[in-house]
């Protein structure tokens, strides 16, 4: 397994080590000695597994108690993939990455506490899993507007965003309740 920063040093693009042949393939999504070693030493309590269709946009989503770190990954079809430091301390924030996850190029991207979290289906249809470091609290749970200009997120054109309710009613980074 190799894990890199992404342009937000923590968040971390994860490559597993995959053994193919004609039969098929193999690899491990998960090993904890592994993770650690390669800076990720959280302790996963949920996992999440969401089918969508092309176009459902999810997120930008976060909870402002209980943050949750993420370890995401794509089983099939193909996402773009976007985390948003929300960190008032960091000097990152504010500041998102966006990164394509397909069940073809089998790569997780870990998504560390105090960062909003979204996807925006690709495919015809993607199945989209999650590791969480902490539980669903739905009354912690807020919502981050994905076309905030502020964020500057180059979503694709080509793709119209699907969004449930409270998606749309996102708010603004600018009125947001954020992290220390």
């Amino acid at each position: 397994m190799r894990a890199t920063a992404s342009s937000l040093p923590d968040v971390l693009m994860i490559e597993p080590r995959v053994f193919e042949d004609a039969r098929g393939f193999f690899f491990e999504s998960y090993n904890r000695r592994a993770f650690a070693e390669a800076g990720i030493d959280a302790e996963f309590v949920q996992d999440n597994h969401s089918r969508s269709v092309r176009g459902v946009l999810r997120g930008l989503h976060y909870q402002i108690r209980h943050a949750q770190g993420k370890l995401v990954r794509v089983v099939a079809g193909e996402v773009l993939d976007v985390a948003v430091d929300l960190r008032r301390s960091s000097p990152t924030f504010g500041r998102h990455v966006a990164m394509r996850l397909s069940a073809s190029d089998r790569r997780m991207l870990y998504v560390p506490p105090g960062f909003a979290h979204g996807f925006l289906v690709l495919s015809d249809a993607a199945e989209f899993l999650y590791k969480t470091t902490d539980y669903w609290y739905p009354a912690h749970e807020r919502t981050l507007r994905f076309d905030d200009p502020a964020l500057g997120i180059a979503w694709p054109a080509d793709v119209a965003p699907i969004l449930a309710p409270k998606d749309a009613a996102g708010a603004l980074l600018a009125e947001a309740e954020t992290y220390a």
